[in-house]
């Protein structure tokens, strides 16, 4: 069985570890590969050179990104890896502290696949990254003409 690989993108070290820890108190158990800004995000699907970066069948099956992030935000991550045959079919899960509605609207203009907004007790986060982890790693089936399959 393929070992399905999480990319966090995460600026914040006590989000990461949040994160970490929830993941692991839901026996999620996949290899969790974590970025600290948008430049790095993008390096690992693009590389620094913008053409190389991950192999299709090794990137990530799923992304949970932030979008208040140094160097290049959130929103441009996720309109890129949309913009490029190579991520456009991968699971973008904005994993945010903001609420505003606009921050809601950009990101699902911009191609989100869902929208999370971080609660603020641990056992709400925890919970919450549980049934992220259940539904993108276990439940939801990705469409059948994605370039992993080529």
């Amino acid at each position: 069985m393929e070992r399905k690989k999480i990319l966090l993108v995460e600026d914040n070290p006590r989000d990461v570890e949040l994160t970490k820890r929830a993941l692991q108190k839901a026996n999620v158990t996949n290899e969790l590969i974590v970025v600290e800004d948008g430049v790095e995000a993008l390096n690992h699907f693009f590389g620094e050179d913008g053409k190389s970066g991950c192999a299709v069948e090794d990137c990530p099956v799923v992304v949970l990104l932030d979008l208040k992030l140094p160097r290049v935000d959130g929103l441009e991550v996720l309109r890129r890896l949309r913009g490029d045959e190579k991520t456009r079919f991968i699971p973008i899960v904005v994993l945010t502290s903001s609420s505003e509605e606009k921050d809601i609207v950009a990101s699902y203009d911009r191609g989100a696949n869902s929208f999370v907004r971080k609660p603020v007790r641990f056992s709400e986060f925890a919970d919450a990254i549980r049934q992220l982890g259940l539904y993108w790693l276990i439940i939801n089936q990705p469409p059948p003409n994605t370039v992993r399959k080529k």
